[in-house]
């Protein structure tokens, strides 16, 4: 299977803003291993600007668009230096893609997108993703990574999008403050009532919530591939997700028209 796996801010560090080590190293363990099993794997990996925080000492995340982009800078670095040297380990090479935009939106850079990203699964590296937040600004930003993943899904025709995150999945109801919701195991139709359920923004240093997961489904299943919200805390879930067994909230593909 040809597998999207986007990462949140929660997932890869601590309440601090430093790197949550152990959790890391085993995501890159587990999707070392996905990919010795024959998948083709992308990491969609948020994080830069936390990391970039943390690498700085500071306490809480900037609200100016010069220090988002300068802590993305010094982030970014540090997040593919890590990566590098995790899937190094499990000899595997990975390939950074910064993205915004209008690298989607323009015909010929979204063409030429498309066959770097082509060519890198054919080599068999891994990709890993994330927005240029260096240099995007409102105007050309994709403004949350669980849309970046969904955009990089469709164009890569991947068969499922995983997102990793701070909770389950979708419940009936938020979970941290009714104590009666339920999680839902799958979704076969994103209808309004589905919709409904989304709640505000995610954790203090990430930007998404579940409102940006239920339009990233809308993107992926239209197209015809699956999605799965899963909690990043556990990354060997992967295994289930990608044997097709229950795990998180899991939104069925289907092609429209």
């Amino acid at each position: 299977m040809r597998i999207v796996i986007k990462v949140g801010t929660s997932t890869l560090t601590h309440a601090t803003g430093k790197l949550n080590i152990r959790r890391v190293e085993l995501l890159c363990k587990v999707m070392s291993d996905l990919k010795n099993a024959g998948h083709q794997l992308v990491l969609v990996s948020s994080g830069a600007i936390a990391m970039g925080i943390g690498k700085m000492n500071m306490t809480r995340k900037p609200t100016d668009i010069p220090s988002k982009q300068a802590l993305a800078a010094i982030g970014q670095c540090e997040l593919m230096y890590i990566y590098d040297k995790l899937f190094s380990e499990y000899h595997h090479t990975v390939a950074q893609v910064l993205l915004t935009g209008s690298d989607v939106e323009d015909p010929q850079r979204h063409l030429n997108f498309q066959n770097t990203m082509f060519k890198l699964l054919e080599m068999g590296a891994l990709p890993v993703i994330n927005e240029n937040d260096t240099v995007a600004t409102a105007e050309i930003a994709v403004g949350d990574n669980d849309t970046l993943g969904a955009i990089v899904a469709t164009n890569i025709r991947a068969d499922l999008l995983i997102l990793m995150s701070d909770i389950e999945g979708l419940y009936t109801a938020d979970p941290r403050h009714d104590p009666e919701a339920t999680l839902i195991p799958l979704v076969e139709e994103i209808t309004p009532e589905i919709l409904a359920l989304a709640d505000g923004a995610g954790s203090a240093l990430g930007t998404g919530g579940m409102s940006t997961k239920l339009r990233a489904a809308k993107l992926v299943t239209a197209d015809g591939a699956d999605m799965v919200i899963a909690n990043g805390s556990h990354p060997e879930l992967l295994y289930d997700i990608a044997e097709g067994k229950p795990a998180g909230t899991r939104f069925a593909g289907h092609k429209e028209g």
